[in-house]
Order: C-alpha cells, then sequence, then structure tokens
C-alpha cells in the first residue's frame, strides 16, 4: 500500500493485522482511513487518523501511526475517543 497523502509506503505491524481482522478493517478502509481521515499528531513522528464511517456502529475507527522511512500502522482501534 502507498499513501498519496503521507507520500509513503504503508506497512502494518503483526499487531495492526490482528486487530483489522478482529475489528472488521480491510485494507480498502485502512487505505481510505489514512488518506481522508482527521490526523491529531502526538508529537513530529506519532499520530492517530480517525474517521466516522456511517454504515458501521463502532465508530470511531482510528489507526496509531508512526512516521519513520514509512508509514507504519501500530493498531488499528474502533469506539475510538479523542482526549484532551
Amino acid at each position: 500500500m502507498y499513501s498519496d497523502r503521507f507520500k509513503l509506503e504503508v506497512r502494518l505491524t503483526q499487531h495492526a493485522r490482528a486487530r483489522m481482522i478482529e475489528r472488521g478493517v480491510d485494507e480498502e478502509l485502512l487505505l481510505d482511513l489514512v488518506e481522508t481521515g482527521t490526523a491529531k499528531y502526538k508529537d513530529e513522528h506519532r499520530l492517530w487518523v480517525f474517521k466516522h464511517y456511517p454504515e458501521r456502529d463502532d465508530n470511531l475507527i482510528c489507526a496509531a501511526v508512526v512516521i519513520e522511512n514509512a508509514l507504519i500502522v501500530k493498531t488499528v482501534m474502533h469506539y475510538f475517543t479523542l482526549e484532551g
């Protein structure tokens, strides 16, 4: 996968892949999330990308991401809530 938004290859950790299966998130949905979701940065390299999908009842869907030499998806969450 490649993100036009971040201009980086998208890589998934084993943990992220397992959470995607568990939460019914396929690569197409994940790529849409990365490309069109709201980004909230924790710092220069770590962020959350989240989005509401009206057809799902477990919103917000969120990816915890690290920017290195690629966009690394660490995990995928559902029922996400923003803090602060």
